[in-house]
């Protein structure tokens, strides 16, 4: 009653008796935070699991191939001391440097795997949020789970067999090294996607394992039943009439084990049947996978390859104003990527050898599927959808990701121009606006409309072209007279001087260039290419 009264009186220190962690637990939690606070700690390991488990990352491809060629040389040198003495550096090499490379990549894979350090913060913060003492066990159970899970996955075992040549002082461990061949799996993506066809089809083919099993024990019997007591028969014990049922059923028939009765024989020609139905059921239930999973497999394939790109336009929505815009961009040697909702505008786009995918330009999880960067690899976006609303609303999505990209949309409806211009639009084109502009520019002018038709159409050989005034024209050219427009049969419209955000319409031969310049210029193809050379060339 006493110790009650006095508990009463002071609730406070027996709360804080209660959640007060012990020494070790208060190590592990302040750990925890170091390692979760620590810059250098999650770069190093953000590098480490890039390396290893992210496929978009540039040099992990490098590392895959280095992998694969140290798993083909351990292989081969097991094949070559079958019959020939290995030499003592092969020896070393295989059983001691390249076991030491796997032990590595093993041990780096089972600490990037999970985030043991965030698991114990997640539950220490739990338990003072429920003001209860940490539950240091069930932190270190959740930790242990995390870690099991993958050490007892196939790939996990196939690293660890692979890591016991190691040991080579047992000669039967070497014969590990064999599993390393597996290890292919993890360096080569056609591998992943073989696997994970398979993978959605695990029903199917464990029943048709079991039904093969059953088929293979029950022949086994019944062939070695009817033969075994026949002295001329080679079928002499289970084993043998294992072998045979299972060569058999597989339609392989070696013909080094037959039966010699005539029950045998009709065993075996109900097997052979079996083992026809087993091989087709087999072929048709991976051919269906395949066939299923081909879109998703082709779609997997160009999120790689668009992650791997450098630079390219970003057009979303692919209607008759996309497919010009596209086309014309990739006769210029640009690299456009689409998206769309619509399932036969990308089949289109795709055959017309565009990289499309059909995702939402509006929603945010469409870009983080794509995991590309912006900054890096996005030169503009280009809004060409079907609506205002919708361009709004994907330049905010786009915003919400990086609020320096450049964004061109299309304009339908003239009152919606403000929305756009406050989503955060950098350029607005009003397709009306520009053929009301052209009609009384040019009405009662025909030669000057058919130059802008001409301008403007596919199978002409004359364009307009932007050229950027890098660092190298920037060198070699002071003023536009420098250029020698003229030389190359070549029209100077205009210069965009960045540096003062003004435009120069038809630039006097002493107009200085700059880095950062844009020269628009009219001409044909082919002179427009060979001044961009010409332009670049190092003339000091």
């Amino acid at each position: 009653m006493d110790e009650e009264k006095k508990a009463s009186q002071n609730p406070s220190s027996t709360s804080s008796q209660y959640r007060s962690p012990g020494l070790f637990s208060r190590l592990l939690v302040d750990g925890a935070y170091a390692l979760k606070t620590s810059p250098r700690y999650k770069a190093t390991k953000h590098f480490f699991y890039n390396l290893l488990e992210n496929s978009s990352y540039p040099y992990k491809r490098y590392f895959d191939l280095m992998m694969m060629v140290l798993i083909f040389s351990s292989v081969i040198i097991l094949i070559r001391d079958v019959r020939h003495e290995t030499h003592d550096f092969l020896a070393l090499f295989n059983d001691y440097i390249i076991s030491f490379i796997f032990l590595v990549e093993y041990l780096f894979r089972f600490w990037v795997i999970s985030d043991s350090s965030g698991m114990m913060i997640k539950q220490y913060e739990k338990d003072e949020l429920l003001q209860r003492r940490f539950r240091v066990g069930h932190a270190l159970f959740k930790v242990f789970l995390a870690k099991w899970n993958h050490v007892r996955s196939p790939a996990a075992i196939i690293d660890l067999l692979a890591i016991m040549p190691f040991f080579h002082e047992l000669r039967l461990l070497r014969l590990f090294i064999l599993f390393r061949v597996f290890k292919i799996f993890r360096y080569t993506q056609n591998m992943q996607y073989f696997g994970y066809v398979l993978s959605h089809k695990k029903f199917e083919l464990l029943t048709l394992l079991t039904f093969a099993s059953v088929i293979v024990f029950v022949a086994s019997v019944l062939i070695y039943v009817m033969e075994a007591n026949n002295p001329d028969s080679p079928i002499n014990t289970l084993f043998d009439a294992l072998y045979w049922s299972i060569v058999t059923i597989s339609t392989v028939g070696y013909g080094d084990v037959t039966p010699t009765t005539q029950e045998g024989r009709m065993v075996a020609i109900l097997v052979i049947i079996a083992g026809i139905a087993v091989i087709s059921f087999a072929t048709s239930i991976v051919v269906t996978a395949f066939t299923e999973k081909l879109d998703d497999i082709r779609e997997n394939k160009m999120l790689s390859d668009i992650k791997g790109l450098k630079h390219f336009y970003l057009i979303c929505g692919y209607g008759i104003v996309a497919k010009q815009t596209a086309s014309k961009l990739r006769r210029s040697g640009r690299t456009v990527v689409v998206l769309d909702t619509d399932y036969d505008r990308i089949k289109e786009a795709k055959e017309n050898q565009l990289y499309a995918l059909q995702l939402d330009p509006a929603s945010l999880s469409s870009y983080q599927s794509m995991g590309i960067d912006f900054a890096k690899q996005v030169i503009a976006v280009i809004l060409l959808r079907d609506s205002d609303i919708l361009n709004v609303y994907t330049t905010l999505t786009l915003r919400s990701i990086d609020h320096r990209i450049n964004v061109l949309s299309l304009l339908h409806e003239k009152k919606n121009r403000r929305k756009l211009r406050l989503a955060g639009v950098n350029h607005i084109v009003y397709s009306q606006e520009l053929i009301g502009l052209l009609s009384k520019e040019y009405s009662g002018r025909p030669v000057a409309f058919e130059t802008m038709s001409m301008l403007r159409a596919e199978e002409a050989g004359a364009a307009m072209e932007e050229i950027v005034v890098d660092e190298r024209i920037a060198s070699n050219f002071k003023n536009v007279g420098d250029l020698h427009i003229r030389r190359h049969r070549l029209l100077l419209i205009g210069l965009s001087k960045l540096s003062v955000e003004e435009f120069i319409f038809n630039p006097s031969p002493e107009t200085v260039i700059e880095k950062g310049d844009i020269m628009i210029i009219i001409g044909e193809h082919s002179m427009i290419n060979e001044f961009r050379l010409f332009s670049h060339k190092r003339l000091r």
